[in-house]
């Protein structure tokens, strides 16, 4: 049974490191594994600290990666996180309770809504850190809203990411469960 768990474990801390860094390859805007990892790791990991620390530690290193050898021109040094990062990553956590809640059992279904769900948490989440957090847009209601109307055209890109990615990973760790029994925990 151990065996089982360690094999299982390490296949989907696997499947979330390369998630993570599908992102150095060219995507359009927002088009990210994040809401996904996130989702997936709450369905999955039978820890629930490790269903949050896995994803994030691996999002952190993709972004170590992305910030210091893909995005060197807009930081003036080695980047350990951008600015706002706790926007983001707060966003991951609060989708990561969300999959908690709607993934119970995986199923189509579910994963459609929770994966939409997951889009609009991080639009709601991540437009606000840009607007709490830089001088770009007004500190009044008007500018909270230009700034999620400034947002809305990422949006589809979220959505589409999230959708693709979520049947991505959870469509082949369920395909890999089929193909390799080792893979499924027995109920005791």
């Amino acid at each position: 049974m151990k065996e089982k768990i360690n094999l299982r474990f390490n296949v989907i801390v696997i499947m979330v490191f390369i998630a993570a860094f599908s992102r150095l390859f060219p995507h359009p805007p927002n088009f990210a594994p994040i809401g996904a990892m996130a989702l997936f790791g709450a369905a999955y990991f039978s820890q629930r600290y490790l269903a949050f620390l896995i994803p994030i530690v691996s999002i952190w290193l993709s972004d170590l990666v992305l910030n210091n050898v893909i995005y060197t021109k807009y930081f003036s040094g080695f980047a350990w996180v951008t600015p706002g990062f706790y926007w983001t990553y707060g966003a991951f956590v609060l989708i990561g309770i969300t999959g908690f809640a709607l993934l119970q059992k995986v199923k189509v279904q579910n994963l459609f809504f929770a994966s939409i769900m997951a889009s609009l948490v991080f639009f709601i989440v991540s437009n606000f850190g840009v607007w709490a957090s830089t001088n770009i847009y007004p500190k009044d209601f008007n500018g909270l809203l230009i700034c999620y109307t400034a947002g809305l055209p990422f949006l589809k890109n979220t959505i589409l990411g999230d959708w693709i990615y979520t049947a991505a990973l959870f469509g082949s760790f369920e395909f890999a469960q089929y193909k390799i029994p080792a893979l499924r925990i027995q109920s005791v």
